[in-house]
């Protein structure tokens, strides 16, 4: 499609960094892996490292793309003075590396600039929210396939369909997740903007919401062409004024939910998706707006597909793609049944009203029991949003609670704060409900076995490694 509206003939391949020397530091993380491939499709000779090895960081080694490194140390710097070296956010500034990379007066750059870099190249469609931007980031690199396109993409999970996290096309369109957490959202170059909503999350990098509401007033300003965002009073007060783009408010209120399914009209059009919950309906809703808006003319007028036949043929098409689409890495991915017959899914909720739209979705299966399993991710997060947790899981039948996942943080900073916190404060809104605490997976995965039944659905949530896990659930 060119300006996503018609197709144009096949571009050569482009490797513009040929003899561009990248190190990436913290090379297997969900945003990095996929600047790396993006990188090597592009031409440039790749070196990089990570604290411990992953899924992600052997297929990246395994299908050539970087010469990476288990463990940080400044050995691990290759050789010359023209090296750029490109940190990921978690990666401190005494790092070995970056300490090295000073030494020789080599060039450290967040992965922000790389990130920049990166969407400068083609027409980016950036998807930014608190909630749901893999999703809908994913879901609307299967629409735009679907209507004829070749969109690139750089998405933080697997987009589903055998497909990886990013991948880098000829085509003319970008797909880009835009992540608030460390602000790199702010660094892109953006020519349809999504904002899916917004709530305080990321609480060491804004100390207020307000604060981060600003930022993504500030992300919204950047769209060239076209804005897409939820339909919500909180969220049209950050337009930015005047509004130079494009907008359109989307909203799906009220879907048809039965069978782990979700059902909707859109523009006319009847929309089954493969996918459970009212938040996934909104999210699908998302990504065809941007897909229809990606059809502009280029004079940025927007294709009418009730008067344009071949505009009116690609969202069919588009629709057709989401039909098709079963979901992202983590995100209410079925894992299997376990020995007894329970479902096992598993999702990658870390925030309340994550927890909230999942158990919801759970429900509409019409499970006899939903078990809800979660490991809290940062002692940080826990320790602000405790209540809020407990709220959230007491909605599950039973729950259990694993350790904190530290991440970047350290128990010792924050004392007093376990996964027993919010068992603590879930076991108090169950209100009698059963309400494990099990800190270890080993110990999770032996009480589990034991406790889920066939007609069971279980899902186990967080941001860190629960989903070993959901894998050992249901090979035992």
């Amino acid at each position: 499609m060119t300006g996503a509206g018609g197709t144009g003939p096949p571009r050569a391949p482009e490797r513009p960094w040929r003899g561009r020397r990248l190190h990436l530091v913290g090379v297997g993380g969900a945003g990095m892996s996929g600047y790396a491939r993006a990188a090597h499709a592009l031409g440039a000779q790749l070196s990089g490292s990570d604290q411990a090895s992953s899924p992600a960081l052997e297929r990246l080694r395994g299908e050539g793309v970087v010469d990476a490194r288990v463990g940080h140390r400044g050995a691990n710097l290759p050789e010359g003075d023209r090296v750029e070296l490109i940190y990921s956010s978690a990666i401190p500034r005494d790092n070995a590396e970056r300490v090295a990379a000073r030494a020789r007066g080599i060039a450290e750059r967040p992965r922000a600039a790389l990130l920049a870099e990166l969407s400068a190249l083609r027409r980016s469609i950036a998807v930014a929210g608190t909630h749901g931007k893999t999703t809908t980031a994913a879901m609307l690199v299967h629409a735009l396939r679907g209507a004829g396109a070749d969109p690139g993409w750089l998405v933080g999970s697997s987009v589903g369909g055998g497909l990886p996290n990013a991948h880098w096309s000829e085509g003319e369109w970008l797909v880009v997740e835009a992540d608030e957490s460390d602000r790199s959202m702010l660094s892109l170059e953006v020519e349809v903007a999504v904002l899916t909503n917004v709530e305080l999350d990321h609480h060491a990098s804004f100390a207020s919401l307000e604060e981060l509401r600003a930022a993504f007033a500030q992300f919204l300003a950047s769209a060239r062409g076209a804005i897409v965002l939820w339909d919500r009073p909180e969220l049209l007060e950050l337009l930015p004024t005047p509004a130079l783009a494009r907008v359109v408010a989307y909203d799906m209120p009220d879907p048809e939910l039965r069978g782990g399914r979700a059902r909707f009209t859109w523009r006319g059009r009847e929309v089954h998706l493969r996918l459970p919950g009212a938040h996934n309906a909104l999210n699908a809703v998302a990504a065809l707006e941007a897909t229809r808006l990606a059809g502009l003319h280029d004079d940025g007028t927007a294709r009418d597909p009730e008067t344009d036949g071949a505009a009116g043929h690609q969202l069919d098409g588009a629709v057709g793609g989401l039909e098709a689409f079963t979901g992202a890495g983590r995100r209410f991915e079925r894992v299997g049944r376990t020995r007894a017959g329970a479902l096992v899914y598993d999702d990658y909720a870390h925030h309340p009203t994550e927890i909230v739209a999942t158990l919801r979705a759970a429900r509409t299966f019409e499970p006899a029991r939903v078990v809800a399993v979660f490991q809290p991710h940062l002692f940080s997060r826990t320790a602000l949003l405790a209540r809020e947790f407990g709220r959230a899981l007491a909605q599950a039948d039973v729950v259990a609670v694993l350790e904190v996942y530290p991440a970047r943080e350290r128990a010792e900073d924050h004392p007093g704060v376990s996964g027993l916190t919010i068992a603590r404060t879930t076991a108090e809104a169950a209100r009698g409900g059963r309400v494990y605490w099990l800190p270890r997976m080993e110990e999770a995965s032996r009480v589990l076995g034991g406790e889920l039944e066939r007609d069971d659905l279980c899902v186990t949530m967080g941001a860190g490694d629960i989903d070993r896990l959901a894998r050992g659930l249901v090979s035992q």
